[in-house]
């Protein structure tokens, strides 16, 4: 009978501490929310380097790390609609490719996989996986949020 009751004990135990993991897990998630408004769909902070895909106000993807535009390059701040996507998009500007590309404003500014630790001519670069979750989930019309 000892045996059994340190068994359920035992169980007990870890079970709470599962849960309580479960529940200090949440805290950490809304310490970081994203600082756009609830009609936005992808969220970018460009002081931060993060961003963020959205539903309704709230996060469901991210932060990400993200890169931006360079001086006289810099991306623009404000409220834009995705436009297009193109996933395997080739810059004739810049020569160079843009996967995964979403297209929010009328000047050629997209998300798009790219490099982490260089700016851009104004667009967001993403990493890898960062990209195809963008790409994946965002459509023309959504609201995208470019704030500092």
């Amino acid at each position: 009978m000892g045996s059994l009751r340190k068994s359920v004990g035992v169980a007990a135990i870890a079970a709470a501490m599962s849960t309580a993991g479960l529940v200090a897990m949440a805290p950490q998630a809304a310490a970081s929310p994203a600082p756009c408004g609830p009609a936005a769909r992808a969220c970018v902070a460009l002081g931060a380097n993060a961003a963020w895909l959205m539903n309704g106000g709230a996060v469901t993807y991210g932060s990400v790390p993200i890169t931006s535009g360079k001086p006289g390059y810099r991306t623009p701040k404000g409220s834009f609609k995705v436009t297009y996507k193109d996933i395997d998009h080739w810059s004739h500007s810049f020569d160079g490719p843009m996967p995964f590309s979403v297209f929010f404003t009328t000047t050629g500014v997209a998300f798009h996989e790219g490099s982490l630790s260089q700016l851009s001519h104004g667009c967001i670069h993403l990493s890898p996986e960062a990209a195809r979750v963008f790409y994946d989930n965002l459509a023309p019309g959504d609201v995208v949020e470019v704030v500092a």
